[in-house]
Formats: C-alpha cells, sequence, structure tokens
C-alpha cells in the first residue's frame, strides 16, 4: 500500500543551523532534478516580480526571500514542515517511532520542489506551487512527470494506491499497474450532494493518520473502507466504496 500526499501551503520553518543535504533525502534519483529546481527557484525569487512569478500576494514576501537561500536554511523532517489541515488532522508530528517507520515506507508527499519525500526526510519550510512556471524549468507537473514515475511504479508495485493528492500533484503520475484510489469527502443536506473542497483535506487528513498508526496492509478498496468505517463518529458519517475512488460521507 502507497499513500500520496500534497503539500501543505502552510509550512513550519525549521529551527536549529543544519541545512538540508539533498543527497541525503529518499530516491536519490531525485537528487540532481531537486538541485536544478531549487537554483531555479532561488533566481526567480531574486526578482523584482518575484511574487508574481510565485503567484503570492506581498503578506507572503519574505518567503520568497527564504527562497533565495533554500539550500542554506535549516532542515527538520517534513511531517514538521508540513503543518497545514490534511497534516495536521493526520497527527504526523505525534506518531510514535513505529508509525514514523512505517510511513517512510508507505507515505509519499508529492512536492514541486522535491518530487517526492517521506515524512521523514529532512527539508527547509520553501514556498512553490505546482502551478507555477518557472524560468529554466517550464511547468513543474512536466518536469516532475518522468522523473517521479519509475520510482512511484517500484513503490506502489500493483498494490493499492490511497490518493490523496488534487490539482497538479495528482496530475504528476498516474499508475500502469496499481489500483489508485481517489479519497473523495462529500457533504449531505436535505437529500442533496456538495462536495467538501478544502475540508477534504482535514478528513484525507483522518484517514492517513489511521492507516499510518494502525500499520494497515490494505490491498483492495473495501479493506481501506475498512479502516475508515473505524473513523465514523469523528466527523464522518458514512464511508462509501466506489470502483476508482472511496468517498467519505461528512457532517
Amino acid at each position: 500500500m502507497l499513500i500520496l500526499l500534497p503539500p501543505s501551503e502552510g509550512k513550519t520553518a525549521a529551527r536549529g543551523r543544519t541545512p538540508v543535504r539533498a543527497d541525503e533525502l529518499s530516491h536519490p534519483s531525485l537528487t540532481d532534478a531537486r538541485l536544478e529546481v531549487a537554483a531555479a527557484l532561488a533566481s526567480a525569487s531574486a526578482r523584482e516580480d518575484a511574487l508574481d512569478l510565485l503567484g503570492i500576494g506581498a503578506s507572503l514576501a519574505a518567503e520568497a526571500e527564504r527562497n533565495v537561500h533554500l539550500l542554506e536554511e535549516p532542515a527538520a523532517p517534513a511531517r514538521e514542515v508540513y503543518t497545514g489541515v490534511l497534516y495536521e488532522a493526520s497527527g504526523m508530528s505525534g506518531w510514535d517511532a513505529g508509525a514514523k517507520r512505517f510511513a517512510n515506507t508507505h507515505v509519499r508527499t508529492v512536492s514541486a520542489l522535491w518530487g517526492l519525500v517521506t515524512p521523514g526526510d529532512r527539508i527547509p519550510a520553501y514556498r512553490l506551487s505546482m502551478s507555477v512556471k518557472l524560468p529554466g524549468i517550464g511547468g513543474l507537473p512536466a518536469y516532475w512527470r518522468p522523473r517521479v514515475a519509475p520510482e512511484l511504479d517500484r513503490l506502489a508495485g500493483g498494490g493499492l494506491v490511497v490518493d490523496c493528492r488534487s490539482g497538479g500533484y495528482a496530475s504528476v503520475w498516474r499508475p500502469r499497474d496499481a489500483n489508485l484510489v481517489a479519497i473523495n469527502a462529500v457533504q449531505v443536506r436535505s437529500g442533496t450532494r456538495t462536495v467538501v473542497s478544502h475540508f477534504a483535506k482535514h478528513y484525507r487528513g483522518l484517514l492517513t493518520g489511521a492507516l499510518v498508526r494502525t500499520r494497515s496492509t490494505a490491498a483492495t478498496i473495501d479493506d481501506l473502507a475498512d479502516v475508515a468505517a473505524a473513523l465514523i463518529g469523528s466527523g464522518i458519517d458514512d464511508v462509501e466504496p466506489g470502483d476508482r475512488e472511496l468517498t467519505l460521507v461528512v457532517s
């Protein structure tokens, strides 16, 4: 089983002095690509039009400035740097040692900067969305697609892939043989179903946390539904397995 996550927009800067070591991250075949994107990001972030290039507002100017010296910034495990809704709901920062080991094998974050990272990979906080077109690199989904595909094909191994990604992150990889299951969330009000967007991240995080804490060996969508069903009562009212998706009916 493989769990795929998007990064969080919000990131917590690491403390200390030890910077990222690109050659010590998982998936060493991506090292050169990671350094190429990091260099392009640093160059773009130093430009006068950096905010426009990165698609961010003036309130995030300090994050663009941090990108300029990214490889000198202190690093921490990705599970501590990514602190958005999904990651908070997963309880990732409080996982015990066994859960951390399980996650480093079975969980990957698809990153616009690093390609792929495990929760244990030490990275600095950064600002780069998969929707950005970096000068010299171009569209990031197209850049990363041929580079991460061999890694994820190997990891998936024809098994179950729990897909918590969305948007450009989801477009980076589609498995050739594995059973990819998208995780969706809907609300039912007055008999009408409404897709939950932002808050879907919360429920995907809850499911991720449950899979990791139980060291799940889910091999089918029904196995996955059984794990999700244990979350009923925590804002989840029902679980509906489909062909290529698992729908969480939420309060």
